[in-house]
């Protein structure tokens, strides 16, 4: 008879696929020990297959629009901090992508977010990104940055998308079909496949930029007026990838 330690490795290594064997094989063992195992197995299941509803509702704008043969997602990430581009996120998905665990980026941890970002660029027919520069933000504003950080990334699609769920906004200047969906991050898997895209690109880049700009700590705070952030901003004045019309009220 295996003893309870070696059973809680077998089900630490065991797949998903393999927990209903698992049950199989310890429910009629009456160790207590064992009994709590087989109970943790059961749960495993019971919160994938919670997990595979929810991604089958997060589908429903993709099957409301069915009929479009490329549905492109687009999000972004980085209008609000103090430094550094606004990023955004376009993804075409397939047809019948069911990939577990997509969301609104900021409900994931960094782990998770990183995760998905190597299973989206897998498995997406089609993915980019675009940028706005700090100083293109002051130039024209957020929301305007935004909007040619969003058509950039439209146009670097190949191939090109029969229509646009978006997050919130309606892009100008854009001929193909678009779709606003408010909080759509959270409700549409395509959007929140660009949330993600656009969440990890600009948070790579702001660690990059720690390294050059070491006194704002961005890697911690990606650019977001932290207590520390605003601290160092006064003490050694603003650098290269500040956003001069977002810190004006900080006496910089």
């Amino acid at each position: 008879m295996k003893s309870i330690v070696e059973i809680k490795k077998q089900l630490q290594a065991a797949s998903v696929d393999e927990l209903p064997e698992f049950i199989a094989a310890y429910q009629g063992d009456e160790r207590t020990g064992v009994q709590r195992l087989v109970e943790t197995a059961g749960k495993k299941i019971a919160a994938l297959e919670k997990e595979k509803q929810r991604i089958e509702r997060l589908r429903f704008y993709e099957e409301k629009y069915g009929d479009y043969k490329l549905i492109c997602g687009i999000d972004e990430a980085g209008r609000g901090p103090l430094a550094g581009p606004v990023v955004a996120g376009a993804v075409i998905l397939p047809k019948d992508c069911r990939i577990l665990y997509i969301n609104d980026s900021k409900q994931l941890s960094e782990k998770k977010r990183e995760e998905l970002y190597g299973v989206i660029l897998e498995q997406a027919v089609s993915c980019a990104v675009g940028y706005a520069t700090p100083e293109r933000i002051d130039e024209i504003n957020i929301l305007q940055a935004t909007y040619e950080a969003m058509r950039e990334a439209v146009g670097k699609l190949d191939p090109r998308p029969d229509i646009l769920l978006n997050d919130a906004v309606t892009i100008p200047a854009v001929a193909i079909p678009q779709i606003p969906i408010i909080k759509g991050d959270a409700k549409s898997i395509s959007i929140g496949a660009a949330s993600i895209i656009a969440k990890v690109t600009r948070d790579r880049l702001m660690v990059e930029y720690d390294k050059v700009f070491p006194e704002y700590g961005f890697a911690d705070n990606k650019g977001y007026g932290s207590a520390a952030h605003i601290a160092a901003l006064k003490k050694y004045g603003p650098s290269p990838i500040h956003r001069r019309s977002f810190i004006k009220n900080f006496g910089v």
